[in-house]
């Protein structure tokens, strides 16, 4: 079972820039494919980006792509997500999620576990 850990959210002005970190804590698989979901008040929770458990493969949702850079840490299993050119619209709870598998994972039903949020939200 893996515990995921997220940290780095926060109160941002419009424009401005936030680091999330996720750490992985377990006993499973040495490496795993993660990825960064969000859900804003009375929304779904929608996929924001994935990264393979090398992280030579990585993916965006439209919505943030060219803003939010996914990518690996040197630890095991830990994964960031850059968002620079912050909107009021990305204001959510984010969610970090990890997979056991090594390929880049898009749906959130192939995640297996899941960290409890960091709430980011951006002011206008």
């Amino acid at each position: 079972q893996e515990h995921l850990v997220e940290s780095g959210g926060g109160l941002v002005q419009v424009g401005g820039s936030l680091r999330l970190s996720c750490a992985a804590s377990g006993r499973t698989r040495l490496s795993m494919a993660m990825g960064w979901f969000r859900q804003a008040p009375g929304k779904e929770r929608e996929y924001v980006a994935g990264i393979s458990a090398s992280g030579g493969s990585t993916h965006y949702a439209d919505s943030v792509k060219g803003r939010f850079t996914i990518s690996r840490g040197t630890t095991r299993n830990t994964v960031y997500l850059q968002m620079n050119s912050l909107k009021p619209e990305d204001s959510a709870v984010y969610y970090c999620a990890a997979g056991d598998n090594e390929q880049l994972l898009l749906l959130s039903n192939e995640y297996d576990y899941w960290g409890q949020g960091t709430q980011v939200t951006v002011s206008s």
